[in-house]
């Protein structure tokens, strides 16, 4: 289905003006009509009387094919089943009055932009708006539900994305999809878990997840803009077919699942102890060593191995321990 833009259609004032006169000009004709016969001209009273009928019958007919729309909105037009072409851009058109549009997500209200009123609001409110059949083309942003999704580890995670997107072709959005806003969320859904799937949450060795078959240190945390654009595309190369263009896909929430969150929070909390503790192990051995140098050259005190043993056993134990250190003094001979 390739669109067709209808350019040649704002003469909805034109159109307005003319068909309001020959309306004015039906009702003046009935009365006339009307009048000739009660002063007994039969011939041209009855005649104008029945073309002042017909005209009042029949001439709302082409208020039908006026169309108002607005900055950033498009109608698609049907004829008898066939499509006919699509308005864009702000003016007063007018048309076949027997055309229809064509909106198949008219209904459908997701959690995005524009979709802001419920039924149940409506019902609530008692309004009943007729539902509009124009498309819009704004840029607008799917909030899809969070999701629980296995990472390449087998972590249950839950992770949430908003997508900007807009319509590019209102012909392929109307006819090659049902609903191209339940097919948007869909798609939406399913590249979502096939890229998840293909990262840990954090970064875990011997991991491939750019596919060249060499590990990387990629994660779903610590890579979120590389994951973001994967899933952008991931979503553009299923949507093509629907007329829809991605704009941009955006992670608005990441986090294990409750079940195994509190066992990953102790996970992490001892891998931090553990590096803490390498850091402050590798800088007490240097300042040992720098003790050491120091006594040795200036030759301070001689210290046999055994002693030298005990002084380093000594300062590692004041200088990796958790507490402060509190030194016993020997005030007799060192031997």
């Amino acid at each position: 289905m390739t669109e067709k833009i209808l350019n040649k259609k704002k003469n909805g004032m034109i159109a307005l003006i003319l068909t309001s006169l020959v309306y004015i000009a039906g009702i003046v004709a009935l009365i006339y009509g009307a009048v000739l016969i009660e002063n007994e001209v039969q011939t041209g009273g009855i005649t104008l009387a029945i073309i002042g009928g017909i005209i009042i019958c029949i001439g709302w007919i082409p208020y039908l094919g006026l169309k108002i729309l607005k900055p950033q909105e498009a109608l698609v037009l049907t004829l008898f089943g066939k499509y006919t072409g699509t308005l864009k851009g702000e003016g007063f058109y007018f048309v076949n009055p027997f055309s229809s549009a064509v909106n198949p997500a008219a209904n459908t209200k997701l959690s995005q932009s524009g979709d802001v009123k419920t039924k149940t609001d409506a019902v609530k409110n008692m309004s009943f708006e007729m539902v509009s059949k124009k498309m819009s083309l704004k840029i607008m942003t799917l909030n899809n539900n969070r999701q629980k999704i296995n990472d390449c580890l087998g972590n249950p995670i839950e992770i949430g994305i908003a997508v900007t997107w807009k319509i590019c072709d209102t012909a392929k959005a109307a006819f090659n999809v049902d609903n191209y806003k339940e097919f948007l969320s869909l798609q939406c859904d399913a590249a979502l878990r096939n890229i998840v799937r293909i990262y840990p949450y954090d970064t875990a060795p011997g991991i491939d997840t750019t596919g060249d078959g060499i590990a990387d240190e990629g994660s779903l945390r610590g890579s979120s803009e590389i994951v973001a654009g994967r899933i952008k595309n991931e979503i553009q190369a299923r949507v093509n077919e629907a007329g829809i263009e991605i704009v941009e896909a955006r992670i608005t929430y990441l986090a294990y699942a409750p079940e195994i969150a509190a066992v990953m929070l102790q996970r992490q909390q001892a891998s931090a102890i553990v590096d803490a503790r390498k850091l402050i192990v590798d800088g007490a051995v240097g300042m040992v060593e720098m003790a050491l140098e120091r006594l040795s050259e200036k030759g301070t005190v001689e210290l046999d191995e055994e002693r030298r043993a005990a002084m380093v056993s000594n300062l590692l134990v004041v200088l990796c321990g958790n507490r402060d250190a509190q030194p016993v003094v020997n005030s007799g001979s060192l031997y």
